[in-house]
């Protein structure tokens, strides 16, 4: 057999098997797997460095599908590159608990870089993915011998279409990421039709507006063709690449070219129309050997002698650098408790608004651990993210920690996970709360991949004041804490503002949002131990326990003083902090009630936004369940009645 032969019987086998792999499960997406097999198998075969039998490798290449939905392309390459999935997994497509879940998962299925599936999040991601590989390899003395690889990403058109791949697309050509490498699967087809229907911009002259590099593949069949166009893209030295490929979907279906291949399996007389037209006559699921030996021959061996390589290098560079691999290492494992110093003490008469404390907190630990990494988008004078004499990250200045992501609040979230897929650095990113709403798909995206995003949301309530209702988070922070391993965390002074930058760092699974004041809070009789349990109590009962006053944030400040009205009319309240629902609710059952002490009924939740998810824990929350108003922050906290006074009268009726 010779090489076109063995080229030609590797492309037909992995179409062969996305149409079997689809067809058993009878649901998956064929399209695009079939047009785009010979992008991967040339890919995976001449280019990609990474190792089937270590799949974590820290220096290898990272491959991304953006265009989740053809993931059984993804799947098959896999199982015949030699990855820990076998034909079995490969039957169980989309079936539970199966290893080929409908989208690629991060950490369920060895050889996934990057959960994928929500159009334009693998671009965005892999820009991320992009910026850590140069600013970790920055970061520490001839970094580039340990760090140097690239970053490849497979999308549809459906990906360019959201907003979201053109966030991604401006910021990767700014920094001039040349190691990121779009591979464009343009098939000109979408779910509902043709893409004429939506869609008819010039790509080229968008990626080329925005600092591109664009190569085009006239024949997605032309396996010389993408080899030279990826071999090309890899000597770029000033911008990233983009290799527009013309495909056709389904190739090979009595459909092909229509939207009626993208999205249903093709059947049985169908997929066996299209095993004629590659002239693959094999029984369904059935690679023949020849397949796995050229991938053996190939991608694992050139992956294997890499890593054995760099291993070598690793040696000699740790032993010359140690505190530099010392670093290094706990980076990629994300330890950070040898940097962190005791308790921090503050003075009674500390009054910092929570976003202030929030920037001495950052500023002091960017100082202890050597791999923090994050920026805000524009906003980093009013979250204060701003690291004083911090050095900015740039294409001149790679080992800059602080990133100005520009007005990117979808692709700086997104672009922080792909940071943290990476591996070796420990990230933030800041906006207004109220912006969440624009990064919420790539919050909950951190949370489903089990990374300790860091997420710094100031301006956290009414008293937020003149900028009115637009910017008046009503209703974000319940959003945020219904998203599932989202540990949202919103202090009431600094003492618990600096333990939630402790449990953030120290988290290794689960995002973390800190909701930060823009007014002043003063001290409370807080414990910064005591933060991790999610809820504690700040003041007790003088005497016998007639109310709970349950309260986040600023308004733990506000609870303290009508408990001293309350007093006065002859009711005793317990005030308790709850800066975390969710760390609380992983407490005990007796941990539980020793702080909820009382019944519902006479637990009283006070939160300055909305009341959805407080009845929980309160039969009477005290919130606001409409939108906000411009008005000075005074005014507004007064219109809305989060006086001492109106909460005492509040409280005294639901005594009674």
């Amino acid at each position: 057999m010779n090489q076109k032969e063995l080229d030609n019987l590797c492309v037909s086998a992995i179409r062969a098997t996305c149409i079997d792999v689809v067809n058993k499960a009878k649901s998956g997406h064929p399209g695009m797997a079939l047009g785009s097999a010979p992008i991967l198998y040339t890919l995976y075969t001449k280019h990609l460095i990474a190792n089937p039998k270590d799949p974590e490798w820290f220096n290898r290449d990272r491959f991304v599908l953006s265009a989740g939905h053809a993931s059984s392309l993804l799947y098959t390459m896999l199982h015949v590159s030699g990855y820990p999935l076998s034909i079995d997994d490969l039957k169980s497509f989309r079936q539970l608990n199966s290893l080929t879940p409908g989208h690629p998962e991060y950490h369920h299925t060895k050889g996934v870089d990057a959960t994928s599936g929500p159009l334009g999040q693998g671009i965005a991601q892999a820009v991320g993915m992009a910026m850590a590989e140069r600013a970790v390899a920055a970061q520490y003395k001839d970094g580039d011998k340990i760090v140097d690889h690239y970053t490849y990403v497979l999308c549809g058109d459906g990906c360019l279409q959201e907003g979201l791949s053109q966030e991604a697309i401006s910021l990767a050509g700014h920094h001039k990421l040349n190691k990121l490498i779009l591979i464009y699967d343009c098939n000109n087809v979408t779910l509902d039709g043709g893409l004429d229907l939506s869609f008819s911009e010039n790509v080229e002259q968008r990626f080329l507006a925005s600092e591109w590099n664009v190569i085009k593949v006239a024949d997605g069949n032309d396996l010389e063709a993408i080899d030279k166009a990826l071999s090309e893209a890899k000597l770029s030295q000033d911008k990233p690449t983009i290799i527009i490929v013309k495909t056709i979907i389904g190739y090979g279906s009595e459909k092909q070219g229509t939207s009626k291949v993208h999205g249903n399996p093709l059947g049985e007389e169908d997929g066996k129309h299209a095993k004629e037209v590659y002239n693959y006559n094999y029984p369904a699921f059935e690679i023949p050997e020849e397949v796995y030996k050229h991938f053996e021959e190939t991608f694992a061996k050139r992956g294997a002698e890499h890593e054995e390589k760099w291993h070598k290098v690793y040696a000699a560079w740790s032993k010359e650098n140690k505190e530099d691999a010392h670093i290094l290492e706990n980076a990629i494992a994300g330890n950070v408790n040898e940097y962190f110093k005791e308790e921090p003490k503050f003075e009674e008469t500390n009054a910092d608004s929570s976003r202030v404390a929030s920037g001495k907190a950052l500023n002091e630990l960017h100082n202890m651990i050597p791999f923090i990494m994050g920026g805000s988008a524009d906003v980093a004078g009013s979250v204060m993210t701003k690291i004083n004499g911090g050095t900015d990250f740039t294409k001149q200045t790679p080992n800059g920690r602080n990133i100005n992501f520009g007005i990117r609040e979808f692709e700086m979230a997104s672009a922080q996970n792909g940071m943290l897929l990476h591996g070796g650095l420990k990230t933030y990113v800041g906006c207004f709360l109220v912006f969440a709403d624009y990064m919420k798909s790539a919050i909950r995206m951190s949370a489903l991949s089990n990374l300790p995003a860091i997420y710094l949301f100031s301006h956290d309530s009414i008293a937020v004041g003149e900028d009115g209702p637009t910017h008046q988070p009503i209703e974000t922070l319940a959003m945020l804490r219904s998203i599932p391993n989202v540990n949202v965390i919103r202090p009431c002074d600094s003492r618990e503002t600096y333990a939630a930058w402790k449990i953030a760092l120290e988290s290794k699974t689960t995002p973390t949002a800190l909701i930060l004041s823009r007014q002043n809070l003063p001290l409370q009789n807080s414990s910064f131990e005591d933060v991790k349990k999610g809820a504690y109590v700040v003041e007790k009962a003088n005497g016998h326990e007639d109310v709970i006053l349950l309260a986040t944030g600023s308004e733990v400040d506000l609870a303290v003083k009508t408990k001293k009205l309350l007093l006065e009319k002859g009711v005793d309240a317990k005030v308790v902090s709850m800066p975390s629902t969710y760390l609380f609710d992983l407490q005990s059952e007796e941990y539980k009630k020793e702080i909820l002490s009382l019944p519902r009924e006479k637990v009283i939740s006070v939160e300055m936004l909305s009341t959805f998810g407080w009845h929980k824990y309160s039969a009477h929350p005290y919130g606001i369940d409409t939108f906000g108003t411009s008005a000075p922050a005074k005014d507004a906290i007064r219109a809305y009645h989060f006086l001492p006074e109106d909460l005492c009268d509040f409280v005294l009726k639901v005594v009674k």
